[in-house]
């Protein structure tokens, strides 16, 4: 093996596809913009169609038009001549790919589908082709070579289409008025969609779970709370219900390092006033946001009055799967 010959043959690869993409950005034209405004309007689903490479390259299209908010469903142009053609209806708008334009399993369903109404969106590297010609708005992909030095491997002109085919999504993604939260929905099984879902309200301790002291409780008093409820942390409240401060274990470090008496010393001469608090709307990723910027492992839970009602800390973030 010639180390040097496999490293040169990688960067040519990554220098040709690399080409390949960049020519892409003189053709973002008004046909560009008639293609989103044709799948901006489309009142059924983008349907995504292709054989082989192009295939594999439109399934994956379809999925991140689903899950950036326009509807989508990809259908093997095979299996569409033996039923599935029935999936499509003329609410529907086709979004075809085929870098030659003359796969005959895509040419031999045009017909059927413009005869019901669909409207076809082409992705091609051939301007001039059958799939072209047939489609309301053509994407033109081309590419000036393909990076498989043969010749032969479909590598530049997938890349091609794939960051064509990206840029439609986001396109539409930010027409639309796409949301964190609205992408966090379709996602609601991993870490992003906890984050972006899972509020404090839904992890935070309540009720007797909540350490509290009074305000005119002794360290000591504090302590055995803390030690009770085990969040490393308790709250200071005064008699209305409103926290004053909280005290934590760095605050008992503190207070230990100072000589203080921890039985005859009151809660409210060494805790941190006021202490770092949250809303229970808030999201869960927030918490863990401040928790970070303060450098702290806890925080109180207060609603708009300043009542406290609820605690949490790290550990709760980390069980919920936010961190």
């Amino acid at each position: 093996m010639n180390k040097k010959a496999i490293c040169a043959l990688a960067r040519a690869v990554i220098e040709t596809q690399a080409s390949s993409i960049t020519s892409l950005l003189e053709r973002i034209d008004d046909q560009f913009v008639e293609a989103c405004t044709t799948l901006l309007e489309c009142r059924g689903r983008v349907v995504v169609i292709g054989m082989g490479k192009s295939g594999h390259v439109g399934s994956k299209i379809s999925s991140t038009l689903a899950s950036t908010g326009t509807p989508s469903f990809f259908v093997h142009p095979a299996e569409a001549s033996h039923g599935d053609l029935g999936m499509i209806k003329p609410s529907d708008v086709l979004l075809a790919l085929s870098n030659s334009g003359e796969t005959d399993e895509v040419n031999h369903i045009l017909p059927l589908l413009k005869r019901i109404g669909v409207k076809i969106v082409a992705m091609t590297g051939n301007p001039g082709s059958t799939l072209a010609r047939h489609a309301d708005v053509h994407l033109n992909v081309a590419v000036a070579k393909e990076a498989c030095p043969l010749g032969l491997a479909p590598t530049s002109s997938t890349t091609a289409a794939l960051v064509m085919g990206d840029a439609l999504a986001v396109s539409l993604l930010e027409t639309r008025g796409f949301t964190r939260e609205d992408f966090a929905r379709s996602h609601p099984a991993g870490q992003l969609g906890r984050r972006l879902l899972l509020h404090i309200s839904d992890i935070m301790h309540t009720g007797q779970e909540i350490p509290t002291v009074p305000v005119d409780a002794s360290i000591s008093q504090a302590i055995v709370e803390m030690t009770a409820k085990r969040l490393g942390m308790t709250a200071v409240q005064e008699e209305d219900g409103t926290v004053a401060g909280v005290f934590t274990d760095g605050d008992l470090r503190r207070t230990l390092d100072k000589g203080m008496d921890p039985h005859m010393t009151s809660v409210s001469a060494a805790m941190t006033k006021g202490g770092q608090q949250i809303s229970p709307d808030a999201l869960a990723v927030e918490a863990m946001q401040k928790m970070q910027s303060h450098s702290i492992q806890g925080l109180l839970v207060t609603d708009q009055d300043g009542q406290l009602v609820g605690a949490l800390n790290f550990q709760d973030l980390l069980k919920a799967g936010v961190v």
